[in-house]
């Protein structure tokens, strides 16, 4: 697979929106003349009030490319504009404007054997390459760390204990594991077995996507072979 090209403005009709609670929303995508993506991509959604006010804010994929539809995972920020409205508002049938995919360089195709650490929400891109993997059978090539506060707070949780990726919550104990951020040597692990990953991704908040990049260091990963995507309060 080629990499997508950036794309111009084009529209979605949302099918499906399952809300588990009050804090994540999942959105089912049809877009217009949509452009395959790949694993780590993302689209830019944008409102457009009556008035021509805008505002914009930007979803990681978590589909594989295959799917059909478009699947977002939304996490409701406060006072968050766009995902106020995708939480609150929209509905089945609703139209809105998107732009991608987009973004290259956060991206995995399966050509290298890597580790993806994801952190909260920070987890949905790597969903998507965990889900193309599955479907190629490339399973042994991506070795996934999911870390929560909880389980029901982290996003596709059954989902990614179904896959085998690593999940370390830090506000509650998992079957024999006590809760605590991942630690080295659990994730060392994971970098040199079977064979060494050659790259590793990190997604999460400012602030976790430091400490992973810090625990992949102090797990024998090289600096340059880490590629990380993080995001602030206002993103």
């Amino acid at each position: 697979m080629s990499n997508a090209p950036d794309t111009a403005w084009s529209t979605a009709t949302v099918v499906e929106v399952d809300r588990p609670d009050g804090r994540l929303a999942r959105l089912r995508l049809d877009v217009a003349d949509r452009t395959d993506h790949l694993p780590g991509q993302h689209y830019v959604v944008r409102l457009r009030a009556p008035d021509d006010y805008t505002a914009q804010r930007s979803y990681s994929i978590a589909s594989d490319p295959a799917d059909p539809l478009l699947e977002l995972m939304v996490e409701r920020l406060p006072d968050g504009e766009v995902s106020g409205h995708l939480h609150d508002v929209a509905e089945p049938g609703d139209v809105l404007e998107v732009r991608g995919p987009l973004g290259g360089w956060f991206t995995w195709e399966g050509d290298v054997t890597a580790v993806a650490i994801g952190g909260g929400s920070g987890i949905v891109p790597i969903v998507s390459m965990l889900r193309y993997a599955d479907r190629l059978g490339l399973a042994d090539r991506l070795r996934v760390v999911a870390v929560g506060r909880t389980l029901d707070e982290l996003p596709y949780a059954e989902e990614l204990l179904a896959a085998g990726a690593f999940v370390a919550l830090t506000r509650e104990n998992l079957g024999s594991r006590v809760a605590a951020p991942p630690y080295p040597e659990e994730v060392r692990d994971l970098v040199d077995l079977p064979t060494p990953a050659e790259r590793a991704y990190v997604c999460g908040s400012v602030g976790f996507a430091s400490f992973a990049t810090r625990l992949l260091g102090e797990s024998g990963m090289r600096a340059d072979a880490v590629r990380v995507e993080q995001f602030g309060a206002s993103g």
